[in-house]
């Protein structure tokens, strides 16, 4: 059971910023929760007149406590990708509070405790993956060190593992809920973030584990380009799973995506057939844009992480081309935007679309710290 005390970790309740002259339903709210009010994304929501951190970091925390406060879960589009990515922005953000490293560890034990043929069923696994990844990188960005928890987090993950190396996934919810070759390179990335874990796996069962992993993501063909740019990203931190011409490869095909102003458009990394098995396609061909998809937070955060993470500098004009799309798209709100592949209704990948161009930023030297409190 998740106790309300994990709200805490996002600090004090606010309403999140709205514009003065938006009034909205309570159907109209992207994420509730008592006090917490945040405004349902749109395309329509005005660019930010000045960026702000501040306001960034907000949406974020009120976010990913509204979720924890109605529906107890890790989900891979909010608090799974605030697992692993808020650690890392400490940096800018300052340390995360400890409830967030304990949500992550009463995950793990709620997972545990489920019926074996219902664990493997659904994204069960994948929230164990993103647990797992959320304690590894907690080690990584604030204690420095790999702890007991973690290890087991990673043992219970191998117990889970599928004999051809990958975890089970749903089909319908692209990107994160989408297929197995996801969940494959968040697995990786949380092995290979955890401190030392890959240098001196515990026992043999994580020795197997990695070996069946590696094999699965050398072997396996990534579905589309979104899937490839994970590999790419997965590779940057477990270096043995492509050679230096592959990588080279996928780092062209990374900047080829890149648009006129700046950007990137996560509707050109794959085909809409090619999503899971393709149960999205009728809508994403019957959006107005669909011919020229306009750039998003997501795909642009991302494409500059991983771009960072291969090795570009900071100052090359690419990145940098991408830095001030960031810089110029942020939304009054503190979020930017992003179009749902699955609905128009609530679009929660603005929330990866917020977190990932935060890291994006931090990483090319480019966010602002948040303001003294």
């Amino acid at each position: 059971m998740i106790s309300s005390r994990f709200i805490a970790f996002a600090g004090p309740v606010v309403v999140v910023l709205m514009s003065a002259s938006t009034t909205l339903a309570q159907t109209d709210y992207q994420y509730q929760y008592d006090d917490i009010l945040v405004p349902a994304a749109s395309a329509d929501e005005p660019v930010a007149a000045a960026f702000s951190t501040d306001k960034a970091a907000t949406y974020l925390q009120q976010s990913a406590a509204a979720w924890i406060g109605t529906r107890k879960c890790i989900a891979c589009h909010t608090t799974g990708v605030h697992l692993v990515t808020r650690p890392a922005l400490s940096e800018s953000l300052g340390k995360p509070d400890d409830n967030l490293r304990q949500f992550a560890l009463e995950q793990i034990i709620d997972l545990k405790m489920m019926r074996r043929e219902t664990l493997l069923k659904g994204v069960n696994p994948v929230k164990v993956v993103y647990a797992a990844g959320g304690l590894a990188e907690w080690d990584a960005h604030i204690t420095g060190q790999l702890s007991p928890e973690t290890i087991d987090a990673f043992s219970f993950l191998f117990e889970i593992q599928l004999e051809n190396g990958t975890w089970a996934n749903t089909d319908c919810w692209p990107p994160y809920e989408s297929d197995t070759y996801h969940v494959a390179t968040a697995a990786a990335m949380a092995l290979a973030t955890a401190p030392g874990y890959l240098k001196n796996p515990p026992d043999e069962q994580a020795k197997t584990g990695i070996s069946k992993l590696k094999k699965f993501l050398r072997s396996e063909t990534p579905p589309h380009d979104y899937g490839k740019t994970l590999l790419l990203w997965a590779s940057t931190r477990m270096p043995d799973l492509i050679d230096a011409t592959q990588k080279q490869e996928l780092i062209e095909m990374l900047l080829s995506h890149q648009r006129e102003d700046g950007g990137w458009s996560i509707r050109t990394f794959a085909a809409p057939e090619s999503w899971g098995k393709g149960n999205r396609a009728e809508k994403l061909r019957s959006e107005p844009e669909f011919a020229n998809p306009p750039s998003d937070g997501h795909q642009t955060g991302l494409a500059i992480i991983v771009l960072r993470e291969a090795g570009l500098a900071a100052d090359d004009p690419r990145i940098q081309k991408g830095i001030a799309w960031l810089l110029a798209n942020q939304r009054e709100s503190g979020r930017w935007w992003t179009r749902s592949l699955n609905t128009d209704k609530w679009h929660f990948i603005t929330f990866s679309g917020t977190a990932y161009p935060l890291l994006a930023l931090q990483m090319c030297d480019a966010l602002p710290k948040v303001a003294a409190k």
